[in-house]
C-alpha cells in the first residue's frame, strides 16, 4: 500500500492517467493518446524518484490543533534543472529559499506538539505561496538575482512545475488540515533578508495577515518588549504573499497568521532557539485569550 506522503506526491499522476483516459473515450484514439502520455512523462518529468517528494509533513501525529507550514523550507534544485543557471554565490542565497524557516518551524512543531507541513524544493523552482496565475510563481529574477533557467519558458514547462511542485504541495497541505478533529490554527512560518535592494530592514518580526486579522493583531499585543514587532511588515496582502492563508484557511474559517523573522536573527542554532521560544509563547496566550473571552 502507498504511502499517503508517497500518493499526494504523485497526486498529479492520477490527474494526468484521469484526463488521458477522458481523451480515450471521447476520441477513440487509444493509440495517439497512449503516446501523448509516454511523450509527455519523457519530456516533461522535473523530479527523479531520488529527489523524493515535493513536500513533506513532519510530525504528522502531533496532538495541537495548530497546522504549521513551511513553503520556503529548501534550497532543494532538481538536477535535471541545472541549477537553473544561478551563480554560484547565489545558489544558497535568500532568493532560493526562506534562510533559518525550515529549522524555526521544525523547532516550534516540537514545542507545540503541531504538524508541520514542508515544501522541499526550491521557491525559484515553483514559489507554493503564489497561485499558478502569479508570474512570480516562477521568478525570472529575485531582487538583484536572475534566474536564467526561468527565462522563456514555454506554458508547457510551466505546467509542468505547476503539476510536479505546486499541486502535490497543495494536495498534501489540504489533506493535513482536513485530517484534524477538529478545525486547526493555520500558521506559516517564513524568513526575510535584512537588506533589501540595498535598504536595510530595522523590523525583525512580521506578522501578516489576509482578509483575517484576529490572530496576528493578537499575537501582537503578546510581544515581548524589545523586539521590533510589526503587523504586514515587511509586507503585506498587496504583495501577493498571502497566497495559503487566502488558499487554506480563509475558505475554510480558520484562524490564521503568516510570521516572518528576519533571517540574521535565526541563522544559528541560539537565535533558533530563542525565536521558537518567542513565537509558541506569543501564539499561546494569544489562543488562550481568545479562548477566555
Amino acid at each position: 500500500m502507498p504511502s499517503f506522503d508517497a500518493f499526494c506526491s504523485n497526486h498529479y499522476i492520477l490527474q494526468f492517467i484521469g484526463t488521458k483516459i477522458n481523451e480515450i473515450i471521447l476520441t477513440g484514439d487509444w493509440a495517439s493518446t497512449l503516446m501523448s502520455c509516454v511523450t509527455t512523462s519523457a519530456q516533461h518529468t522535473i523530479l527523479a524518484e531520488a529527489d523524493g517528494p515535493a513536500a513533506e509533513v513532519i510530525a504528522p501525529d502531533g496532538a495541537a490543533q495548530i497546522c504549521l507550514v513551511c513553503e520556503h523550507a529548501s534550497a532543494f534544485i532538481p538536477q535535471r534543472l541545472n541549477d537553473l543557471g544561478l551563480a554560484p554565490e547565489h545558489r544558497l542565497s535568500h532568493a532560493a529559499w526562506d534562510i533559518g524557516g525550515r529549522e524555526l518551524a521544525i523547532a516550534l512543531s516540537r514545542i507545540l506538539n503541531a504538524p508541520l507541513v514542508c515544501a522541499r524544493v526550491s521557491r525559484l523552482v515553483y514559489d507554493c505561496n503564489r497561485p499558478p496565475t502569479a508570474p512570480d510563481a516562477i521568478p525570472t529574477r529575485s531582487e538583484v538575482i536572475d534566474v536564467p533557467g526561468n527565462a522563456a519558458l514555454s506554458e508547457t514547462d510551466r505546467a509542468a512545475r505547476v503539476t510536479e511542485i505546486y499541486e502535490p504541495f497543495r494536495s498534501l497541505l489540504s489533506n493535513t488540515l482536513d485530517s484534524f478533529a477538529a478545525p486547526p490554527v493555520l500558521v506559516t512560518i517564513h524568513s526575510f533578508t535584512p537588506v533589501w535592494f540595498g535598504v536595510p530592514r530595522e523590523v525583525e518580526l512580521g506578522l501578516l495577515h489576509d482578509s483575517d486579522d484576529r490572530l496576528a493583531r493578537a499575537m501582537l499585543a503578546s510581544a515581548p518588549d524589545g523586539l521590533d514587532t510589526r503587523l504586514n511588515a515587511p509586507y503585506d496582502a498587496t504583495d501577493g504573499v498571502t497566497h495559503t492563508l487566502r488558499e487554506h484557511a480563509i475558505p475554510r474559517g480558520l484562524q490564521n497568521v503568516m510570521i516572518e523573522v528576519r533571517n540574521d536573527l535565526i541563522s544559528d542554532a541560539a537565535g533558533v532557539s530563542r525565536f521558537a521560544d518567542i513565537l509558541a509563547g506569543m501564539l499561546t496566550k494569544a489562543l488562550a485569550e481568545q479562548e477566555a473571552t
